[in-house]
């Protein structure tokens, strides 16, 4: 394979169309796409500093390197990539890409990055930013810390494990998403999804859990979580805590310790398709409180 050693590449298309190359120690600055339509390319220990690196490429390797901020919208197009042991902070990375792998991986600036890509990999992955993997499809993931709102909307066939997501709005209009042993933090939390299953997680959610057909929860905390389960489909949920409140669930099973506040409107949803098993029911309500005066 051709080599590129300690070389400053400046100007539009610098290695357009560059095939079979390893790249050491070397500088993109200021042009455009510099390695677009590049093909089975090993980069180790180099700096992309402007934008649209890589661009409508295949096979490449990226070990210990860096996006700089204005390396932006760096990834996209690209099949079979995998970056490891590198810091990106530039925003828009990874679009409609199909096979990308991540591992100990930083990306600081994670807005709008992972949209509509396929067959994903994370592992040890921290991630600033939101709409995070937005319309993308089959994701593993193990190790993600995640610091943004409206993460995984529309993601289809998505693993998650071992993670903490500080995440408002994360998980709507998804499709068949399992999350183990994880951490999860934010408001409305599943909204218009399906066949969403978490096990061994603890979830802070206001609102969280509506609006879902056929969602599992297996042996999960809900630490403050407050009108939860409206208007889901086809509950199982065993829960090891207290719930704050439940609202309106169409059907099928929750078991808890205890819930404080149990609110089931017989003009919104029929009772006798969700059974509800706990210790101690605080208060029941058949209306809820904004249509009481109404």
């Amino acid at each position: 394979m051709k080599e590129y050693r300690q070389q400053f590449f400046k100007g539009e298309r610098a290695l357009y169309a560059e095939n079979d190359a390893k790249i050491y120690d070397c500088i993109f600055d200021e042009g455009e796409s510099p390695l677009k339509e590049s093909k089975n390319i090993e980069v180790y220990d180099s700096q992309f500093k402007y934008k649209y690196p890589l661009w409508y490429s295949d096979n490449i390797k990226i070990d210990h390197c860096n996006w700089l901020e204005m390396g932006r919208s760096g990834v996209w197009y690209t099949n079979n990539i995998k970056v490891k042991d590198s810091l990106i902070t530039a925003p828009k990375n990874f679009r409609r890409c199909d096979g990308v792998s991540l591992e100990n991986v930083q990306l600081t600036n994670a807005e709008e990055t992972f949209w509509n890509c396929k067959n994903i990999t994370l592992k040890n992955v921290s991630a600033k930013g939101h709409y995070f993997a937005m319309n993308s499809e089959n994701i593993e993931i193990d190790s993600l810390k995640l610091d943004g709102n409206y993460s995984f909307d529309g993601a289809k066939n998505l693993t998650v494990r071992n993670s903490v997501l500080l995440s408002k709005d994360s998980f709507w209009n998804a499709e068949n998403v399992t999350v183990y042993d994880s951490y999860i933090c934010g408001e409305y939390l599943g909204w218009n999804s399906k066949n969403l299953t978490f096990v061994n997680c603890t979830i802070e959610s206001l609102q969280g859990f509506c609006y879902i057909d056929n969602l599992t929860l297996k042996n999960c905390k809900l630490i403050n979580t407050t009108l939860a389960f409206e208007f889901v489909e086809n509950v199982d949920a065993q829960i090891t805590t207290k719930i704050d409140s439940v609202f309106n669930p169409i059907s099928g099973t929750i078991k808890a310790d205890e819930i404080d506040t149990l609110i089931v409107e017989p003009d919104m949803v029929d009772p006798s398709k969700t059974v509800i098993t706990c210790k101690a029911v605080g208060r029941k309500e058949e209306v809820v409180e904004w249509r009481r005066n109404k």
